[in-house]
Formats: C-alpha cells, structure tokens, sequence
C-alpha cells in the first residue's frame, strides 16, 4: 500500500528525530502525583514532576476540588467576559492579590487557564508590533511565542548578563519596552539577578515581566518567590505565577498594577477568547494559597531546602556536572542526548524516574538530567537516588568507551 504523501513526509521527519535520540513519549501515571508513583504499569520513585511542596495530592486540597465541583459544577461554560467568571475566581484573585500585595504598587491578580495563555496573554498585550523587548536568552518557551505573538521587535541578552542588556536599553528608541525574564529558570535552577534588572527597568522606563513559575511557592519565607527574595517592589513589576507547580492544582496568574491588569482584559487575546477554566479548581486553589503562606507551607520549604543540600552534599560526580541550585531544580550535565537517554534508563532499571532533557529545551551539547525535589521526598528517597546516579557516573567511562 502507498503512503500517504503528507503522511510520508511525516515518517522521514520522526525518522530524523530518532536519528538525533530525540523522539518524546508519554508515560501513562495511573496514581496521585506523589513521590512514590505507578508509571506504565511499573512502581517507581518520581523526581519528575514540579509538584515542590507536595500539594498536589494533598488531603486538604484535594476535599477543597471536591467541595468546588458540589458547589459550582464541572465547568465553567463560558469565557471570563461572557459568563464564565464564577465567584470562585474573583476569590482566587482577591486572594492572590492580598498574597503578592508586599510587591505591588496598587496591583491585583488576574487569574489565567495555564501559564502558558498567561505568558502569551501578557507579552502580546503590553507589547505591539513598534515595542521593543528585551528576552533573557534562557526563556521559556512560551515567553519566546509570547514575543513572537506580539510581533515586537525582539533583542535576546545572553544570560544573566546586566551589562549586555544596559547596552541594548540604551540604543533603543522604542516608546514601549519590555525586559522579559524567567524568575527561576526551568532547566539550570538558578535565579535571574532582579534586583539589576529592575534598576533597569526603572532608569529606561520598561516593564520588567517577570516568569516566576518555578519560584512561587518555593522561593522566598512566605513563599511569594523570587519577589520577597529580593525584597522587590515597583509599579514596573509584572509578576506571573503558575499554579500547576508549588500549588499543586492547575493555571496561572499575572500580578501588577491594576491598570495593567484592566489592559489585559481589554486586550490579551488569550484571556478573552478562551472558555474559563473550572471553578472548582480555582475553589482548590483557595486552599493551596493558605497552606503556601502559612506554618505548614514555611515547614514544607524548610523540608524542601533539606532535600536540596542532601543531594549537593550526596553527589560524588566525576564525569558529569551537577549545576547545584538553590531552587528544587537540580540539573545534572552529560551532553549528548545519547548519553542522557542511556542515563534515564539506566536509572529506570532502578526504579527511579528522571527524564533526560535534550534540545530544543536546552542547548545543543547540554543534554542533561533534570531531577526536581519536592517536600514529599523522604530523606531516604533522596539517598536512593544520589546512590544511583552516583554508581552510573562512576561506570560512565566504562560505558562511553566500551
């Protein structure tokens, strides 16, 4: 039977990604987001996923989706601005505003299906085709689609380098700029130099769009991020929080001035244009914030930052590289997507799940495994798996040239 010609083109395009070791696959989960999960059938111990204080399964937050599905339904029926805004979400965003105030001038919070629509949301929004924005060169993703959606001209900064992004502010003519940064960076852990970029912000009068992702919840002794770690507060500030990761449930929110925020229901497209998301899990979000600002979210960071050190402390690498952090992302270097994949394998043959992260999440030649903590990991947990990877690292040279 002759293939299809579209379908063909297809085929020899998979091939090719085979060819690089980059195909992607799912695992099915069949258990609770925890620690200690079953994947495709098989028992095994996570650091996979971006649940950082180990809400996700948690008693209270899961009785809090239960308790928003009785009282408002499964779904929400409609956008924001027809009918779908339920009383839930204007309580998540008063919440999430009181939360983040510490860091607003005049601010309020705008809640948003996913991080992704929020990131694009916001970028499109404040930035129009004559703007300029500034890109630090480790962005997400969707920071980068959020650039490219608002056809701004666009200027990447190597990363971290405040020197580099001064020169680019000070050549630029545009009205509207825009210095767009992750918080925390997904794939190396460390934290952008904010306090720097928010001084220059202010001198070239620019917003300074901030992906906090990976930072709230987690950073900071309230956990409100990367903000209350560097003490941060300024009407320049547009703050970006995901709530699928230290929250432990699903979506997003943009912090800043209210003016800001009134912009982006008037004009964000990916706001307006999209169906709410439940109002049931907005009701569970309630409950996340109050575990995250109270005693027991301060216990689970304190937890958390435990796991961490025990792992620097743990690793006795010798052929690959630990790019210690301060946050729960602990990226460990080996280069080659081969080399990875053949790690993430090996470490599935002793029940431990850590995927191999190969380009274009990251750089050509910096294939590495990305393992991230969580307060659910037990002590042994984490001494489980740094014999592990330390046991590969050491028969690597064997490998590599066997």
């Amino acid at each position: 039977m002759t293939t299809h010609p579209l379908l063909a083109r297809l085929d020899a395009g998979l091939a090719e990604i085979d060819r690089a070791h980059l195909r992607r696959r799912h695992r099915v989960v069949s258990t609770p987001c925890r620690p200690h999960v079953r994947a495709d059938g098989h028992d095994v111990l996570a650091f996979a996923s971006n649940d950082y204080l180990g809400l996700a399964a948690h008693p209270k937050v899961v009785e809090a989706l239960i308790e928003g599905a009785r009282r408002y339904g499964a779904g929400s029926g409609a956008s924001h601005l027809i009918s779908g805004h339920s009383q839930a979400h204007a309580e998540l965003e008063d919440a999430l505003t009181a939360f983040m105030s510490p860091h607003l001038v005049d601010g309020r919070a705008l809640y948003f299906c996913t991080g992704y629509m929020a990131n694009l949301a916001t970028i499109s929004a404040l930035a129009g085709k004559d703007a300029d924005i500034f890109s630090e060169a480790l962005n997400h993703a969707s920071l980068i689609d959020g650039a490219r959606l608002s056809r701004a001209r666009t200027h990447v900064y190597p990363h971290g380098d405040v020197d580099a992004l001064a020169a680019m502010l000070a050549t630029s003519t545009a009205e509207t700029k825009l210095i767009v940064t992750d918080g925390v960076f997904s794939m190396d852990g460390d934290i952008a130099p904010l306090p720097s970029l928010l001084a220059l912000a202010e001198r070239y009068n620019a917003w300074l769009v901030v992906d906090d992702a990976h930072g709230f919840g987690v950073v900071g002794e309230n956990g409100r991020g990367v903000f209350e770690h560097f003490a941060l507060r300024s009407p320049n500030l547009v703050i970006i929080g995901t709530l699928g990761k230290a929250a432990g449930v699903g979506g997003a929110f943009v912090a800043a001035n209210h003016r800001v925020i009134d912009w982006l229901i008037n004009r964000a497209r990916p706001y307006i244009f999209t169906t709410a998301a439940a109002p049931s899990q907005a009701h569970a979000l309630l409950t996340s914030v109050a575990l995250i600002s109270g005693d027991e979210g301060r216990e689970r960071r304190a937890a958390l930052q435990a796991r961490i050190a025990q792992l620097r402390d743990s690793l006795t690498l010798r052929h690959w590289q630990h790019m210690a952090s301060p946050s729960a992302v602990q990226p460990i270097i080996l280069g080659e997507n081969a080399a990875a994949l053949h790690a993430q394998a090996g470490l599935a043959q002793a029940g431990l799940w850590v995927p191999a992260i190969r380009p274009p999440t990251v750089a050509p030649g910096t294939s590495r495994l990305r393992v991230t903590l969580s307060a659910a990991h037990t002590q042994s947990d984490v001494a489980r798996l740094a014999a592990a990877i330390n046991q590969l690292d050491r028969d690597w040279r064997e490998h590599a040239h066997g």
